[in-house]
């Protein structure tokens, strides 16, 4: 064999896979998608739950931040020694 024959065979064989490539992402795309459409049709609608206004949206309760500044402060005295 030749050069130019091995170049074909080559380009023959590298064309080939890339088709074969394509042409099974493409089937595996289409496969989701209709699989996709199909299951949606059958959902059920999701109840939404309601809201119930929690603890921490009035903020930080002042004991916590009192508790936080006294630990900071024995933390600096206890680093200045």
């Amino acid at each position: 064999m030749d050069i130019g024959q091995l170049l074909a065979t080559a380009a023959n064989l590298m064309l080939t896979g890339m088709v074969g490539v394509f042409v099974f992402l493409s089937l595996l795309i289409s496969a989701i998608t209709i699989m996709s459409k199909l299951a949606s049709r059958f959902e059920q609608p999701v109840a939404t739950p309601t809201r119930t206004p929690s603890i921490k949206a009035s903020g930080v309760p002042s004991e916590h931040i009192a508790a936080i500044s006294a630990a900071i402060a024995q933390y600096k005295n206890k680093q200045k020694l």
